[in-house]
């Protein structure tokens, strides 16, 4: 559940909406689809990888064991920064969803990226329990509330709920049809970016396989189960938005590329559906919570591996009783504070979570590359001691 919880976040519930802005409906299903292809791949590598040897913080400790010390140095710190960039870039978010209910001229951004702030570093100062508890009771409201919003959006589109504007496009063909490949391929090229953002986390399985019960039972199980996934959270969802709301329509973003709001509220908007509306943000607040949580969790942890490897200061290899590396969590923490740039009068909101999501997203795709790396070095270690590939506890079938 900790690999689903990772990846349903705002990347999904928010940035979507300018996938579609930018590049219309069609090119953001090619993006989708291409970079979920791209995530099972890397996926079951590491699935093979954290089966064999369960490491916790497992990135930069396998790329210093199977390819060179500099690229686990690398890896670490590239890792530790995407997700601690993440963290900042979801408590930005916060603001843009509460904004819907508390206009940002009544309570600016920045105090509820500090209620964030504090409340997601005190749960993961707990224990590694706390934040497994919260984390699959996180996950589970998000999983209901994408299915329940699918079904919603081909409900909308088939007429049996809502009421189109009249003059307007009608939900479906006339709605896709208007702009599918909107922006030629730099319009393709740039929802990468968004694409990258919605899956990271994904990798979160291999991360913790260090601390799950069970790892060469649970991890296999957690990488068959992404493929679907990535067609039920992401592939339908672009759909049913792309199906639904207008290309051009300004509650995705503007012209400059600031996000509005979630269409996922919007399409319930649209459905007549107001308190599902409302009930939506709420979900997506969860997602946020639970996004962040992951996100704290995944660099605190990397974090404290590169400090026991002596690539970090020896004070973050320190754990309380509970086996939380406290310095750990108060540093990403410190990080997610960029969330107060914000409060920059030319910076704004959404601008503000359109350069963070940027830049998480292009560290994010080097920390995928180094999966590569250390897969291919993985098998040509495992080999040349004369094993069988096939006595692994996972093998990965895409493997080239």
């Amino acid at each position: 559940m900790i690999s689903l919880g990772g990846t349903i976040g705002t990347g999904l519930f928010l940035a979507s909406g300018t996938s579609i802005h930018t590049g219309g409906p069609g090119y953001s299903q090619v993006a989708y689809c291409l970079i979920g292809t791209m995530v099972y791949c890397f996926m079951s590598s590491l699935g093979e990888m954290a089966t064999y040897l369960p490491i916790t913080g497992s990135l930069n400790a396998y790329g210093t064991r199977f390819f060179d010390p500099a690229l686990g140095f690398m890896l670490g710190w590239v890792y530790w920064f995407s997700w601690s960039i993440t963290v900042a870039t979801e408590f930005v978010a916060a603001g843009l969803i509460i904004s819907r209910w508390i206009p940002l001229e009544t309570c600016p951004g920045w105090v509820w990226a500090m209620v964030f702030v504090v409340l997601l570093t005190a749960l993961n100062l707990i224990s590694v329990k706390a934040y497994g508890e919260a984390e699959y009771w996180l996950s589970l409201i998000k999983v209901i509330a994408v299915i329940i919003f699918i079904i919603v959006g081909f409900l909308y589109i088939g007429g049996a709920v809502g009421t189109p504007i009249e003059g307007a496009p009608k939900p479906g063909r006339e709605v896709f049809d208007m702009s599918p490949f909107h922006g030629g391929f730099m319009g393709l090229f740039s929802i990468f970016l968004n694409a990258g953002f919605s899956f990271q986390g994904a990798e979160l399985v291999g991360i913790a396989a260090g601390e799950t019960k069970n790892p060469r039972k649970n991890v296999p199980r957690a990488i068959r189960q992404v493929f679907w996934r990535i067609i039920m959270f992401y592939v339908l969802t672009i759909l049913v938005i792309g199906m639904t709301i207008p290309y051009d329509d300004e509650s995705l973003a503007n012209d400059d590329g600031d996000i509005k709001s979630s269409p996922f509220t919007r399409v319930f908007v649209q459905a007549g559906i107001s308190i599902g509306a409302d009930i939506m943000n709420g979900v997506i607040l969860v997602a946020i919570l639970s996004a962040g949580n992951s996100g704290l969790y995944a660099s605190s942890r990397t974090l404290h591996t590169l400090a026991k490897e002596g690539n970090a200061p020896k004070f973050f290899a320190f754990t309380n009783r509970w086996g939380v590396p406290v310095y750990c969590v108060l540093a990403t923490s410190l990080v997610g504070c960029l969330a107060f740039i914000v409060s920059l009068p030319e910076v704004g909101q959404g601008k503000a979570y359109t350069w963070l999501l940027s830049l998480s997203s292009t560290t994010g795709f080097i920390s995928w590359l180094g999966i590569g790396f250390c897969h291919i070095r993985f098998r040509m270690a495992y080999k040349a001691q004369g094993r069988s590939i096939n006595d692994l506890p996972f093998v990965s079938r895409i493997y080239p």
